[in-house]
């Protein structure tokens, strides 16, 4: 078999597609807009909900089909023209919709209540209008809402800007090694080839090479970001928010607590990711373990695996999770729901997409690596995820946040890495490559994240104080951070300052990367009272994968017996990375 999507579970033709895209437009869309200023009819607000209930359901059906399709080709004309249709479609049907929340509000509390109890088959709604009035404070009047949507494309400008600099404009650069041998370094290869060379000036090389073109933009990456800051500092004006801080958390509920517990557990366990570096930097024979170090491999696995083994190892890695995970596990990894292998014009990385009744998708990019096992665990995770989801919730409450996205994912790569742990037919060598792979998904998980996370605040801090903000302010900010984390001072490093402009988080979706560590800390407890035996540990965890997006997520975690609102919650994630970081010490020194 080719191993490839079967996207006929979606749409059976492109006329199938088409069919479905008029009537978004010609029949959902108009029915939409309709309705304005007509939401305190209780008749019209049962046609609100009926639509909304299609939208949900034909938009899901288009955007997955199209951006599926453009993923398994990218060259292709015709399924860019589609995605873009469906881009164009999303926010035809923000603008329409834009009244919704204010005239929703203006129905009041007893209203609304009384509404679901006339109109039980609505209550699938029930939590998506919580969340309205729970916003209802930071909402605008619908003038004013329909105002702010006609600038919604200018607040995604930044990106844009970052995007064109980054990737339109980029030019690679050739370098000569010290072997002699000329390479062109991009933002691709960048760290495979410091990962392979021996030599640290051809590293160093490789390094400048990359950020040179940062450090000659510098001034205009700095305005970008300034203008991503200023946008967000706009509309926590407009709405009426506290912070900047505050208008990223408030509509899921988390409390700022737990992001400034995420921070001081980070800050106040940093030492073993200092070991961690020492070790390297004396197993290596450097005089000093630099960032562009951080890529060499201290043992390299020689084993490859087939696809087919990777599945077996995976299934045979979860032998004790319930039958019904297990059956779900089989199942997301059937024939036509998993696009195996690289090819041109296909899509990098990894992912499972999956929602609203549509079974998920996966897609990898297979090359046989420990790697690829890891990968392919992490995204059944996902969709065994979904698939939770979709048995137990309505359409409206089966999409779950970010916040808790990544925690089925993780816990199968945490229950991965300790079935590898056990195996007697691994050597030293490959034990050697599977602890630092451990080891830097936690650095890269659980504290590069929050050092992104925690350096978005400072800045955020800072513009709400009217400081300025240009390319050495957030240069000086980044310094500051590497050493309070990594122990490193990057002033020594040539351009390393500049590493803030290199990450396109910060610019495409801005207090977004906090939550890989929060999911990644919740995954690693769960886990951890599941293996410790702590009763119904399993079970509440798939209570958790069952909620979908039917609560706040701080409420979901806590089904699974997490409460993130707890500092000591992230012990789970510090005491890990010690114990890998001193088994990886013994190891090398056996």
């Amino acid at each position: 078999m080719d191993k490839v999507w079967n996207l006929t579970h979606i749409y059976k033709t492109q006329e199938d597609f088409e069919k479905d895209l008029d009537y978004a437009k010609k029949v959902i869309l108009p029915g939409i807009t309709e309705l304005e200023g007509k939401l305190k009819n209780e008749e019209d607000l049962v046609k609100y909900f009926d639509l909304e209930r299609k939208a949900n359901e034909v938009l899901n059906h288009l955007g997955r089909f199209a951006s599926r399709r453009s993923d398994l080709d990218k060259k292709n004309v015709k399924n860019l023209s589609d995605l873009a249709k469906i881009d164009n479609l999303f926010n035809d049907f923000g603008s329409a919709d834009s009244y919704s929340t204010p005239e929703i509000l203006s129905l009041g509390k007893e209203h609304r209540e009384k509404f679901f109890i006339n109109h039980p088959e609505y209550k699938d709604f029930d939590f998506q209008v919580e969340k309205i009035f729970r916003g209802e404070k930071f909402t605008l009047p619908a003038v004013e809402e329909r105002l702010l949507s006609y600038y919604a494309p200018l607040e995604g400008s930044g990106s844009s800007l970052y995007s064109q600099l980054s990737v339109g404009d980029y030019t690679p650069k050739k370098i000569t090694l010290s072997s002699g041998k000329e390479v062109e370094v991009n933002r691709s290869n960048w760290t495979s080839l410091e990962g392979s060379l021996e030599n640290p000036e051809d590293r160093k090389k490789v390094f400048l090479s990359l950020y040179s073109w940062y450090n000659e933009h510098k001034n205009t990456y700095g305005e970008i970001y300034n203008s991503v800051v200023q946008s967000e500092l706009s509309e926590r004006k407009a709405r009426g928010y506290s912070s900047i801080l505050q208008e990223h958390l408030y509509h899921n509920k988390i409390d700022e607590s737990v992001f400034h517990n995420l921070v001081e557990a980070a800050n106040e366990n940093a030492e073993p990711l200092h070991k961690y570096y020492e070790i390297r930097r004396k197993y290596f024979g450097l005089d000093h373990h630099r960032s562009y170090d951080r890529f060499l491999s201290l043992a390299k696995s020689e084993k490859k695996y087939t696809y087919e083994e990777a599945k077996e190892i995976f299934f045979d890695s979860i032998k004790d999770y319930p039958e019904d995970y297990q059956k779900k596990a089989q199942d997301v990894l059937a024939e036509g729901y998993v696009d195996v292998y690289p090819r041109s014009g296909k899509r990098t990385g990894g992912y499972s997409s999956g929602s609203a009744n549509v079974h998920p998708y996966i897609l990898l990019n297979f090359n046989g690596d420990l790697e690829d096992v890891f990968t392919l665990a992490h995204e059944a995770g996902h969709s065994v995820h979904t698939m939770y989801s979709e048995e137990a919730q309505p359409l409206v409450k089966q999409d779950y946040t970010i916040f808790v996205a990544e925690i089925a994912s993780t816990f199968n790569e945490h229950n991965l890495l300790d079935y590898f742990r056990k195996s007697k037919s691994l050597s030293k060598n490959d034990k050697i490559a599977l602890l630092q792979k451990s080891i830097d998904q936690i650095v890269s998980t659980f504290y590069r994240q929050t050092l992104f996370a925690q350096y978005e605040y400072e800045i955020s801090q800072k513009a709400e104080r009217g400081e300025p903000i240009n390319y050495q302010v957030l240069s000086d900010e980044r310094t500051k951070l590497y050493k309070a984390y990594y122990g490193i001072d990057i002033t020594e490093e040539e351009l390393k300052p500049l590493v803030w402009a290199y990450i396109p988080h910060l610019f495409y979706t801005p207090f977004y990367v906090y939550q890989y560590a929060t999911s990644f800390t919740a995954s690693m407890l769960i886990y951890k009272n599941f293996r410790s035996g702590t009763k119904d540990a399993f079970d509440n965890y798939l209570k958790m994968l069952k909620s979908g997006g039917s609560r706040y997520p701080i409420d979901e975690v806590k089904l699974a017996g997490v409460d993130l609102t707890k500092k000591e919650a992230f012990s789970a994630v510090t005491g890990r990375r010690k114990e890998l970081v001193e088994e990886l010490d013994k190891l090398l020194n056996e």
